[in-house]
Formats: C-alpha cells, sequence, structure tokens
C-alpha cells in the first residue's frame, strides 16, 4: 500500500480549516441576500384586491394570498393599523362605488393621493372593506406561513454548508487522530528488551516529531534497562567466587559455628539465584510457541501437589496463548508458592473473556492492602516487611512474575476476595 500523503502541521491544518468554513459560510449568505427576496412579505397590488372583491381571480398577486369574506357590520381593525383614505380613494374608482363606500386600512403609515404608488399596492398587513347592500366585502391578506420560503432556502444553504465541510472536517481530524492512536498502542505495549512497535512516520508534522521523540525516548529507556540487568547478573555472578572462597574457610569451624555459617551461606546463594533469574527475566522470553495453558497449569499443580504443597486446581477452558512455557511456568510457581508462604494454600482457576485469558490464584491469608499494591511489584520490595528469610523472601518474586507477564503482552493485579488475597494474571490469546 502506498504510504499516505503527508499534512502540514496541526496549527496550520486546523486554521485553515476554519478559515475556510468562516469564508465558505460568508459566501453562502451573501448569495442568499443578494438573489433572493427578503424575508418579509411583499406589498399586494391593488387591482388584485379590487378583483378579488368582485369575486374574479386576480391575474397577478404577491404575498402568501387574500382572504375574502361577508360581515353583517362594519370590520374592526386592529390597532396597529392605521386609515389609508389615498388607497380607498384609488379602490372606489376601480369598483365604480361613491368613495364613502370603501374604507382601506394597513399597518403602514398614510400616503397621500399624490404619491405615485398609494393607488398601485398596499404594504404590511391591511383590511379593505366594501360596504355593498347591507353588508361589507371584506378583504385581507392571508396570514404568512411560521417559515417563509426565504427561510427555507436559508435553512437548506446552511444545510448543504455544512454537509460540504463536515467531510474535509472528518478527514482532518482522522488524520490527527489515527496516527496518535496508533503511538499510543504502541507505546502501551512497549517494554524493555522488546523492539517498539511500529510508529506512524506520516501525517501532520507533530505526529512525526511526537513519533521520533518516543522512539528515541524508548531506545534511552532500553539502554538503561539493559545496563541495569547486565550489572546485576554481573555483580550476582562474581559474588559466587567469593562465597565459595567462604564455604572453604567455614569448613574449618567449629561444628555449631559452621552450621549456622552454612546456612547465610545457603541464604546468600538463595538470595543471588533470585538476583540471576530476574535479570534474565526482565529479557525478552526466549522461546515462541504455542501453549496450552490449562495444560501446563494442570502440570504445575500435580508437581507441586505431589511435593506436598496445598495447591488446588479448578479447571476451565481451552486456552491457547504464545510464548516461553519455562518462564510463564516459572511466573505461576512463584504465584502459587507466594500464596502458600501467606495464605496456607493455593487455588487456580482461570477463565476466557473476550481475546484474554484470566488466571486467578486465591488464597486464604489476610489479603492485600490495596494502597501498596504497586509498591509490591517492584524489585527488593517485600510483602512481609520483615527480614525474616522464612517469611519475607527476597522481595523479587512479584518483580518476575510482572516481567514475565509483560514480556508476554499481558498484565498481573493484585486483588482480593472474601476469603482472602487474590493475584490475577491476564494473557492475550492466540488464535493462530
Amino acid at each position: 500500500m502506498a504510504p499516505r500523503a503527508r499534512i502540514g502541521s496541526i496549527t496550520k491544518s486546523i486554521f485553515a480549516l476554519v478559515l475556510g468554513s468562516v469564508l465558505t459560510a460568508t459566501a453562502v449568505f451573501v448569495a442568499i441576500s443578494f438573489r433572493g427576496p427578503p424575508p418579509g412579505d411583499p406589498p399586494q397590488l391593488v387591482t388584485a384586491i379590487v378583483a378579488a372583491m368582485r369575486g374574479e381571480k386576480p391575474r397577478h398577486h404577491f404575498g402568501p394570498g387574500l382572504r375574502i369574506a361577508e360581515k353583517p357590520n362594519r370590520p374592526a381593525p386592529s390597532a396597529a393599523m392605521v386609515a389609508q383614505p389615498g388607497r380607498a380613494l384609488r379602490v372606489a374608482q376601480l369598483l365604480g362605488v361613491p368613495p364613502s363606500q370603501v374604507l382601506v386600512w394597513s399597518t403602514q403609515l398614510p400616503i397621500g393621493i399624490d404619491d405615485p404608488f398609494a393607488g398601485e399596492f398596499i404594504f404590511g398587513d391591511f383590511v379593505v372593506a366594501w360596504q355593498h347592500g347591507t353588508s361589507w366585502r371584506v378583504v385581507s391578506n392571508a396570514p404568512s406561513p411560521l417559515i417563509k420560503r426565504w427561510y427555507w432556502v436559508t435553512l437548506l444553504a446552511l444545510l448543504a454548508t455544512i454537509l460540504a465541510l463536515a467531510w474535509p472536517a472528518w478527514a482532518l481530524s482522522r488524520a490527527i487522530a489515527r496516527p496518535i492512536r496508533r503511538i499510543a498502542e504502541s507505546a502501551g505495549e512497549a517494554r524493555a528488551g522488546v523492539p517498539l512497535g511500529p510508529m506512524p512516520l506520516n501525517g501532520v508534522g507533530e505526529v512525526r516529531i511526537l513519533s521520533r521523540a518516543i522512539s528515541r525516548m524508548h531506545d534511552r529507556l532500553s539502554r538503561h534497562a539493559e545496563g541495569r540487568t547486565t550489572m546485576l547478573a554481573a555483580i550476582a555472578h562474581d559474588l559466587g567466587t567469593p562465597l565459595s572462597r567462604l564455604a572453604f574457610w567455614v569448613e574449618q569451624l567449629p561444628e555449631e559455628s559452621r552450621l549456622r555459617a552454612n546456612a547465610d551461606l545457603d541464604e546468600m546463594r538463595g538470595m543471588l539465584g533470585a538476583v540471576l533469574r530476574f535479570a534474565r527475566d526482565e529479557s525478552k522470553p526466549e522461546a515462541d510457541a504455542r501453549i496450552e495453558l490449562g495444560s501446563l497449569l494442570d502440570s504445575l499443580s500435580e508437581d507441586m501437589h505431589i511435593a506436598g504443597a496445598p495447591v488446588a486446581i479448578t479447571p476451565g477452558v481451552r486456552a491457547i496463548v504464545r510464548g516461553d512455557p519455562q518462564a510463564l511456568r516459572r511466573l505461576f510457581a512463584n504465584l502459587v508458592e507466594n500464596a502458600i508462604r501467606y495464605g496456607q494454600s493455593a487455588v487456580v482457576a482461570w477463565q476466557v473473556v473476550d481475546d484474554k485469558v484470566v488466571v486467578t490464584i486465591d488464597d486464604q491469608g489476610p489479603g492485600f492492602d490495596p494502597r501498596a499494591d504497586d509498591r509490591l511489584f517492584e524489585p527488593f520490595v517485600r510483602g512481609d516487611p520483615s527480614r525474616n528469610r522464612e517469611t519475607g523472601g527476597t522481595g523479587l518474586g512479584l518483580a518476575i512474575v510482572r516481567s514475565i507477564a509483560e514480556a508476554h503482552r499481558g498484565s498481573v493485579a493484585l486483588d482480593n476476595h472474601p476469603g482472602g488475597g487474590r493475584v490475577c494474571v491476564i494473557l492475550p490469546l492466540d488464535h493462530g
């Protein structure tokens, strides 16, 4: 697929769209104002009124139309109308009747008989009455519609303008939002030791600048994390040599002192092993295989149960994930061991929700403090505030768990259930 054409900066694009919209709307208003009639009713021809009084069909008339009525008494116009004697004289002449039999009122001020338009038009609302016999024939203008033609033309023109401007506005919005959404998705999946996802290199100028800045930031953080991991692994490895020499000298101590010293050396070796595993698990998974998660959890639970650990499993539906089976086994083993250490037992279950599998490990312990959830995933932070190795561990278990979960594009969270604590691991399903 050919790359999309680049557009200028966001500021220039939005400014051009707003300016173009204002100019287009102004041009439409000007065109309507110059080409269309005014919104008010046009004047009415006196000849059309006279023809209506005679019962004839007017040849020409303006406005919404005329109303004709027969009334036994003299009509009473509204307070806003004034008498028009000049027009009354003209109507009487056209009817061929004495002027005393014709009355004309309108909302326009009276105009003298010498006015050139006095006998041709009547402006505004009007009432023309002709007394013939004992009754009055009354002609008035019909009420104007609520929305006149001029208003309809204006509304339709504005609607057409809005529809015409909506497409470039929508296209500009998508051109701005689409690459930003891709940046957010790539940034959300970014982690140390794994290349950053595809970043948009087209679109508005600010988006291209943001993509390059995030890529450089990810590179710097990746190099920093790699250096830290390398340093931890080197320190843990190099400490093995002095520990071996210490073990040699410990053998020459009396038995009681030798037993205590060997216990301390074993504790130090365990801590160094945990650091090495944490350094290894900070990197990308070594394998990328399709794994039936239920089988992996069944195998892990069975092995730990045979070893005497109080582990139970609640079977779930078939769930296929992709990743490193050894790393995932280590992840769930750490969580089960923590559940047993702090909560006396562990119950493993899983279910599929949308395109993800949710694995829960429940224990019967005191649960987790919501205020300390995030800190427990940091390296060397222990759930037991004591420094007792039998209960507190090294503080790397949950850090390793989170590192492995994120390396598999998943997440891990601490929660509580009515009987104790709960750890939720969410991994994306692999559909092949």
